[in-house]
């Protein structure tokens, strides 16, 4: 076994390799500048395991097995440095120096891995170990003690001055662990009085942020409790991480991370929790390789003669399980689309939400409800729950404000599902209607509640599309002022128009006379029992749940670029709408160009193009001016027959008429632009 000499002349070594030593100067000189000089120097080294194991396989064995050990060799080796360069001349003790060891990564092996579901905790070594979760609350950011210096009460002893009795912060600490009143010291066992002036506490020095924030960590397979998915018989237990000095902010409430951490036993009187101090924290994006099935290639093969066509089938097919095919496409293609514009990036948002209007909800929600399991990530908001967030008080010592996700924040790169909004009181649709608009999750926490100096308001951003029905046939009992309403606000039910403004994609699922839904579902449920498990329509149409499963798995990872030509005719249309639509009411409300944009990508994707084209632009215009004019009535454009969905989309001649039908509104739109291009020139 080495001796502790050739371990610390290995961690001479690495630390000079790495730019350890470099880092060490840099932060001496801080030190040394610093106006107030503290008790305890704090020192950060993110360390690389493989790089200390393939140096000296004892070191870093020690480094993975033993953290305290190697936390004690580091701090010696450093102390040493500090003395012999000189380089912070108030430093007595090698106590004074506190190092804190981050390993960057750990071995992909199974046992240095903590899976989340697994129970019981508690039992394990208290050494790194990798763990990977969602984030569903956390605390805002509170000060800590770091350190702190205690004198003996005898003044005859050799400890009642200098630096002989530090207390640090060890993994997974509380303030009375640091800081007690019933210390002794351990030459003459006398009691031990703190330094007051000598603690280290938060925000005192520029060079380390002393800092703690509380984030609880759960399994990603919990959410689907939250869903549509049957309930299993697993147990879910969220795990609370520390994160310390220049981790707090890190984690973003809604999103997955991967973190290395070391577990520790938090000693409450009289309980003792299990929590981990985190190391180092990654965004995770679990990555699935999806491939299109056969039938789908296929199918895109077949239909290579029309850029609308694969994206029609696949609408026109889309819920064979729950509806029959054929039946409200319009809304079916708008939750494909929905489904494919699902992104966690904060940087370029595409949000697309969904508002049904129609006189069977029972239908659409089954709709949706098995529309919702294909997104990434599928949240069903239940009345009881907190849609956006809520506040309680923090259970471990830190005694703050702990903040807890709501459905619209736990949806974060995914679907939120509320369900009928005729069942929302005013007070729940007047939050929807602020939440949709500003895209924000606003928090207030008073000071007065949760022992703080003033009262703080935290924002989080909403990352998600929402989806939503209502029964167009029920009275409007909460919309104010419904006689000075505009033109179409009346078939909005008992959703007030600024509620249904907020949502970007309006659609009204009323089928024509010649197609009965109510027909059309009997015969598909009857089919059902009669047979089944086998299938009910053409093998044309039978794409299973897996296959569009991995198409919109597939459709979602395309990066797509818009044409010049997609692009004139957006920014165009949205420009002469605009100038036609002068009402002020109708102007304000009206859909923006990213709602536009967002809609023709989601085509491009779903046709499983890379470029946004001409054609996705019309399905784009298409969809927004049929919302728009269900919100505010009165259209410039004329609609072509059918919703351009007829009924049977498997036969040739329907695709061919439908795709003449299109052609003839494109030509309209850019007759429209053409006709108000000074409003562009404006």
């Amino acid at each position: 076994m080495d001796s502790p000499l050739s371990l610390k002349q290995a961690i001479v070594i690495y630390l000079d390799r790495s730019g350890g030593l470099r880092k060490l100067i840099e932060d001496c000189n801080v030190f040394k500048g610093a106006q107030q000089m503290g008790a305890v120097y704090r020192f950060s080294f993110d360390v690389s395991p493989s790089d200390v194991l393939e140096l000296d396989a004892t070191l870093g064995d020690c480094l993975l097995h033993d953290p305290l050990k190697a936390v004690s060799l580091f701090q010696s080796v450093c102390y040493l440095s500090i003395k012999t360069l000189s380089l912070i001349d108030h430093i007595e003790t090698e106590s004074q120096v506190n190092v804190v060891l981050k390993p960057t990564h750990l071995p992909p092996f199974p046992d240095y891995c903590l899976d989340l579901s697994e129970f019981p905790r508690g039992y394990g070594p208290m050494r790194p170990l990798a763990l990977e979760g969602l984030v569903i609350a956390m605390t805002r950011v509170t000060k800590y003690t770091q350190g702190a210096r205690f004198l003996c009460s005898e003044e005859t002893c050799p400890c009642s001055r200098g630096f002989h009795h530090i207390r640090v912060h060890a993994p997974g600490a509380t303030e009375s662990a640091t800081v007690r009143s019933d210390f002794t010291c351990f030459l003459c066992s006398s009691p031990l009085k703190e330094d007051v002036k000598s603690r280290v506490l938060g925000g005192e020095t520029t060079l380390t942020k002393k800092y703690k924030q509380l984030v609880e960590l759960v399994h990603v397979r919990a959410v689907d409790i939250l869903g549509v998915h049957d309930a299993a018989s697993l147990r879910y237990q969220s795990v609370t991480l520390f994160l310390r000095d220049e981790l707090c902010n890190s984690m973003r409430i809604g999103h997955l991370y991967r973190v290395v951490g070391i577990p520790a036993h938090v000693h409450q009187w009289p309980n003792i929790t299990w929590s981990v101090e985190a190391c180092s924290i990654q965004p995770w994006n679990p990555k699935c390789s999806c491939v299109v099935s056969s039938n789908f290639q296929n199918l895109q093969a077949a239909s290579a003669c029309s850029p609308w066509r694969f994206a029609a089938i696949v609408a026109n097919s889309f819920g064979s399980p729950v509806i029959p095919p054929g039946l409200y496409n319009t809304l079916k293609l708008g939750l494909l689309l929905s489904l494919v514009q699902t992104e966690d990036n904060p940087d370029s948002p595409n949000h697309l939400d969904v508002l049904a209007l129609t006189s069977d909800s029972l239908i659409i929600d089954r709709l949706m409800r098995y529309s919702l399991p294909l997104a990434s990530r599928g949240i069903h908001h239940e009345l009881t729950g907190e849609l956006l967030a809520s506040l309680s008080r923090d259970e471990h010592g830190a005694g703050t404000a702990n903040i807890h996700a709501g459905s619209a924040l736990l949806a974060s790169g995914g679907v939120c599902l509320l369900g009928d909004l005729t069942c929302y009181k005013k007070d729940k649709m007047d939050m929807l209607q602020s939440a949709l608009e500003s895209r924000t999750v606003t928090v207030f926490i008073p000071a007065k509640k949760y022992g703080d100096d003033m009262d703080q308001q935290l924002s989080f951003p909403i990352q998600c599309n929402f989806w939503a029905l209502a029964d167009a046939a029920s009275p409007c009992k909460r919309t104010a002022r419904c006689d000075n309403a505009v033109l179409g606000s009346v078939e909005m039910g008992s959703v007030p128009l600024q509620l249904a403004g907020a949502f970007g994609l309006v659609v009204q699922c009323r089928e024509t006379s010649s197609n009965h839904p109510l027909l059309s579902m009997t015969v598909h449920t009857l089919r059902q029992a009669m047979c089944p498990g086998e299938p009910l329509y053409p093998a044309c149409m039978q794409f299973t749940t897996q296959d569009y499963k991995e198409l919109l798995a597939h459709a979602r990872e395309l990066k797509v670029d818009m044409s010049p030509e997609a692009e004139r005719m957006i920014h165009g249309y949205y420009m002469a709408s605009r100038r036609v639509r002068s009402d002020s009411t109708q102007r304000s409300s009206f859909t923006s160009v990213k709602l536009l944009i967002s809609l023709a990508q989601a085509h491009a994707k779903l046709s499983l193009r890379t470029q946004v084209l001409e054609e996705d632009a019309v399905i784009a215009v298409l969809l927004c001016e049929s919302s728009v004019t269900l919100k505010h009535g009165g259209s410039a454009l004329v609609f072509p027959p059918d919703a351009v969905f007829p009924c049977a989309l498997h036969d040739l001649d329907s695709l061919h008429q439908r795709d003449l039908r299109l052609e003839e509104f494109r030509k309209q739109i850019l007759h429209f632009v053409h006709t108000y291009a000074a409003c562009i020139e404006e």
